[in-house]
């Protein structure tokens, strides 16, 4: 499995393990968590994602019964915050909301450092852009806690490119990425903007929802866009979910895709997507039947 440096210190699998779903397993014990982590590396996936709120703010809970310190060892963890749900630890919240305030960042990193029984996180993001962040106190906060260890590198999720740099602009420490949603259903970050944007950084971006929810594979309308990629998966000895994932690994931004799924089948041909060298044209070709209509 190739690896992608996001900082000199911080490297990840080009493959992401995305544990959104895993409070959704009905079985969700210590030992069929590692089972999960363990075909993972099998592969060579060392980089699992997370976030405060995933499973109702449980999945990182979840995620620290399964960790031994050797298994710690051998993985790197993402996970996010800033988001404030009625659920959980936040149940009495009155309203969905935003908190980059430096109380609430250093309260969250500390839950999840001790949710998931670990002494640091490789990469903390904030989850989504606050229309109230106050850029200064935000950016001060992550570079504090880059400074204690407890965080290793940070970087954000779901920011556009002036919401990037804005945060940036009050910190010592650089960004390392930027989470957002990339697919063939949801193309726009290649013509809008947003990944030309880390492109010309040199920041490798992270993918959410690589396979659009699943609807790539269910939805009639995507029909002609599913039998090319059954055909170019085919072609290379695996599927169409292969096919759909090595289409964002082809792109030079050095994409990493974050694939959840609690199949213990599937997972263990996630590393698939790396058997398949697509050239330009397959690429376009796949993109044709994405936006259902020859390129300009």
């Amino acid at each position: 499995m190739d690896r992608i440096s996001l900082t000199p210190d911080v490297t990840f699998s080009r493959l992401v393990y995305g544990m959104w779903r895993l409070g959704d397993d009905k079985d969700h014990g210590p030992q069929h968590v590692r089972a999960k982590i363990d075909a993972c590396l099998d592969q060579g996936i060392t980089t699992i994602d997370q976030a405060d709120i995933y499973g109702g703010y449980m999945a990182e809970e979840i995620l620290g019964d399964a960790l031994t310190p050797s298994l710690r060892a051998k993985i790197e963890i993402i996970t996010k915050c800033d988001i404030v749900a009625p659920a959980g630890r936040y149940s009495n919240a009155r309203v969905k909301h935003y908190d980059t305030s430096r109380a609430h960042i250093l309260a969250s990193v500390d839950h999840s450092l001790r949710l998931m029984k670990t002494d640091y996180i490789d990469v903390l993001l904030i989850h989504r852009p606050d229309p109230l962040m106050d850029h200064v106190e935000t950016g001060t906060a992550l570079d504090e806690l880059v400074a204690s260890g407890k965080v290793r590198a940070v970087g954000v999720s779901n920011f556009r490119p002036w919401d990037w740099t804005l945060l940036q602009s009050a910190m010592k420490t650089p960004l390392c990425t930027n989470q957002i949603e990339i697919s063939l259903l949801e193309y726009g970050a290649f013509t809008n903007g947003d990944i030309a944007f880390l492109q010309e950084r040199g920041v490798p971006p992270m993918a959410w929802s690589p396979l659009g929810g699943g609807s790539l594979f269910f939805d009639t309308k995507h029909a002609s866009l599913l039998t090319a990629l059954k055909d170019v998966g085919a072609a290379h000895g695996t599927d169409e979910t292969a096919a759909a994932i090595a289409w964002l690994l082809a792109h030079p931004a050095r994409i990493l895709p974050v694939l959840g799924t609690n199949n213990l089948d599937r997972i263990a041909r996630i590393g698939d997507a790396a058997k398949i060298n697509m050239d330009r044209e397959t690429w376009f070709e796949i993109y044709t039947h994405a936006i259902g209509e020859e390129v300009p």
